[in-house]
């Protein structure tokens, strides 16, 4: 055995002896309870109020991935699989990869215009009430300081605890830190490298890349299957290990997890991450969440989050969207496609209106820097929650989300399917004898017409056996009138408002 070789081993003894120890501390922290690792106990959880209350949250993809900046945050996956875009872009321009593999862009990763306290300060002006970076991608390398790897923020690229940097600047504003981790997929995410030369070959970087096994499609796609595929387990251990250390070490306050997690092979490890980071929350007083997609957890035991889509109708159970202000990417990529302000705000009023969050992402430059249509989106729509937000945060969902022509598609991925706001399209929020209309697009003359709010010809259940106190417009000093019969309530808007955002009504109800 060579001196290298040696002392890799020796490395990762002490790795493996760590994990064992971090494993021992979730077996104690599960015994001493409340929580225990079943669904019958991890379901008597309850969300957080102040989740609840939140309603807009900032996600931050950012990376060793935003060095190429090309295709999207996958890029560490498709360069090593033959026919992609990102393969034949990687060896026109770095090189073949047993000579400048994925690893070799760690260096190049310096952040050397991040400044925390100004990315706090952008998302304070945008209206988010809770941040959320990415902890560890798919990629494996960790964004914080850790004892579990050597291939971290904290010890190579920017030499430092990225993780730690936000949350101390989120804790000097009321602005609640959490985290999002996609480690689960990493034991095959460079699989297609085993098909050539390659760096994931070399044992020298075994460490970072692990013995790489099936999973996904080498053809570029993804595979859904999450049974005969499974995780093996000295990779399960070292991911529930590298989750509690993240608990442990930063406390957040949300943890999210990307989809692979509802693999078969993970409930298990679901469910005492689940009672650990409960137990300690309790023990810390805090309140907490997890997020996650598909069926990974039982319903009532965690919160539900949708990928670049949304739900059709309200849940009485509050769930989270998270998608993206690009359209083709969650990280910075050269020529990334913004979508429109007037969108986004569109998208979260529909998603309160439903007992929604919204967590929208940002993807920074390598640098750590952001585009000026990246920072444009988030002040606009600061802009807008400045006026409005009285009908957004701390709302709940009335007896109906809304109505009008649109229909917004349910499901992952509809994000771009879209059909324009109509003039009829209301959606409702709810507050302590408030109720909030916002009309969608707001018509030209002023005039609107609520069809919920209306007073039925006979005595029946309705959602309009209420009286109406008031009518006002947040954000402006506008006269307003109203009548209501059968038909709805309509209301007649002195002043002309023209935006091609959503005009929040507050309507006093009794």
């Amino acid at each position: 055995m060579g001196v290298q070789q040696k002392v890799q081993q020796e490395v990762k003894g002490k790795v493996q002896e760590k994990v064992r120890e971090r494993l021992y501390e979730v077996e104690r922290v599960i015994a001493q309870g409340p929580f225990q690792d079943t669904w019958e106990s991890l379901c008597t959880y309850e969300i957080p109020k102040w989740y609840q209350d939140a309603k807009f949250g900032i996600f931050i993809h950012w990376g060793v991935y935003a060095v190429p900046a090309f295709g999207s945050e996958w890029y560490p996956r498709n360069m090593y699989l033959k026919g992609t875009p990102e393969y034949e872009y990687h060896l026109k321009t770095y090189g073949p990869h047993d000579q400048f593999g994925y690893k070799d862009f760690i260096p190049m990763f310096q952040a050397e215009h991040f400044r925390a306290d100004e990315w706090l300060d952008l998302f304070e002006q945008s209206g988010a009430r809770f941040i959320m970076p990415v902890a560890e991608h798919h990629d494996g390398f960790q964004m914080y300081e850790s004892e579990l790897s050597k291939w971290n923020a904290k010890n190579m690229g920017p030499k430092r605890d990225i993780i730690k940097e936000l949350k101390e600047e989120a804790g000097k504003r009321d602005i609640t830190f959490t985290v999002s981790d996609h480690r689960a997929e990493h034991c095959w995410f460079f699989n297609g490298g085993r098909e050539f030369a390659s760096d994931i070959n070399d044992p020298a970087f075994e460490d970072f890349y692990w013995k790489q096994q099936d999973g996904g499609d080498l053809d570029g796609s993804v595979t859904h299957d999450i049974y005969s595929v499974a995780p093996g387990k000295e990779h399960m251990d070292d991911w529930l290990a590298r989750m509690c250390e993240l608990v442990d070490n930063y406390r957040p306050q949300i943890v999210w997890f990307d989809w692979w997690i509802q693999n078969v092979a993970f409930k298990p490890y679901l469910k005492k991450f689940a009672a650990f980071y409960y137990n300690r929350a309790a023990e810390w007083g805090i309140e907490v969440a997890i997020n996650y997609k598909y069926d990974a957890y039982a319903y009532g035991s965690a919160v539900f989050d949708l990928e670049r889509g949304q739900l059709d109708a309200i849940r009485p159970q509050l769930w989270q969207t998270d998608t993206a202000i690009a359209k083709n990417s969650w990280c910075y990529t050269h020529g990334n496609d913004f979508k429109s302000p007037v969108d986004l705000v569109g998208d979260l009023v529909d998603i309160v209106s439903k007992n929604g969050c919204l967590l929208l992402n940002v993807g920074p430059k390598a640098d750590g820097t952001f585009t000026e249509e990246d920072r444009n989106v988030l002040l606009e729509i600061g802009n807008w929650l400045k006026k409005n937000g009285e009908g957004i945060y701390g709302t709940t969902f009335w007896q109906i989300f809304g109505e009008g022509p649109t229909k917004v598609a349910g499901g992952y991925f509809t994000d771009v399917d879209r059909a324009p706001f109509t003039p009829e399209d209301i959606r409702f929020t709810y507050k302590a004898g408030v109720l909030y209309a916002f009309v969608m697009k707001f018509p030209e003359d002023g005039q609107v017409t609520i069809k919920a709010c209306g007073i039925p010809k006979v005595c029946c259940v309705s959602t309009s056996t209420f009286d109406v106190k008031g009518v006002a417009v947040l954000g402006y000093d506008a006269a307003v009138s109203f009548t209501r019969d059968d038909a709805g309530m309509h209301v007649k808007v002195e002043e002309k408002i023209e935006t091609p955002y959503p005009v929040c009504l507050k309507i006093q109800i009794d």
